[in-house]
């Protein structure tokens, strides 16, 4: 099973609007040991006082994801994010929902092969500062698909971690394309959940949470509103 995010041109979401006070001329860092952001599609920042909300295409998708987000969503409050688990709203994955929405649907292949999920974020929105965006989650695995849960767990999270500005810390070859789980690990062998493919803690206690690695950089999005001026 494998994750990924796409490129702009595969799935056209319209940019959504930001307003945001002037600014002066900032240091953005958009990669460190572990973490990297999503900064092709022009993300750089989240606000660190926006309201980012986790809705849903249908009520039983809220129902069937709540409890395996909760974990994580507790620990991007606890960095700092201004994030809730929201409720069921009209999702069309071509085009942005409300600003601060980050919509989750399924949808069969939506990457055309089996067991690949999606998720992206709103692309160059004003200031850099990330306004949500859509994930789309490959039916497939509640329909029979054989993948792991522990693999499930982190792909459930990974995707919506890249509707937040988060990209893969994959270390890149001589082409500048990544390499397949070629990731920093912990002294215990755990690579960011953001890894690609399969990243993230596999033990039960702790598949489907955040690393260090995923959480500093979820702590740079901040910083670097902030140092933009952006509240």
């Amino acid at each position: 099973m494998r994750t990924t995010l796409v490129g702009a041109a595969a799935v056209a979401l319209s940019a959504c609007a930001l307003t945001a006070a002037p600014t002066q001329a900032a240091t953005i860092t958009t990669s460190g040991t572990g973490w990297k952001l999503v900064t092709q599609l022009g993300v750089t920042s989240i606000s660190p006082s926006r309201q980012y909300t986790i809705t849903f295409a249908t009520a039983a998708m809220k129902t069937r994801y709540t409890p395996l987000l909760a974990p994580a969503v507790a620990q991007m409050k606890a960095a700092g994010v201004k994030i809730a688990i929201g409720g069921v709203e009209t999702v069309n994955p071509s085009k942005c929902g409300p600003v601060g929405h980050i919509q989750i649907t399924e949808i069969y292949r939506p990457l055309g092969r089996a067991g690949f999920s999606q998720g992206m974020p709103c692309p160059n929105p004003a200031k850099g500062v990330g306004v949500g965006g859509i994930v789309a989650i490959d039916s497939e695995y509640w329909t029979g698909y054989p993948i792991e849960l522990y693999k499930l767990r982190n792909t459930l999270v990974h995707e919506p971690l890249h509707a937040l500005g988060l990209d893969h810390p994959n270390a890149l070859d001589k082409d500048g394309k990544s390499i397949d789980y070629k990731c920093v690990a912990t002294s215990s062998g755990n690579t960011p959940i953001m890894c690609s493919p399969n990243g993230g803690y596999k033990m039960a206690t702790n598949m489907g949470k955040l690393t260090g690695y995923d959480l500093n950089g979820l702590k740079a999005l901040l910083a670097n509103a902030r140092a933009q001026g952006i509240k």
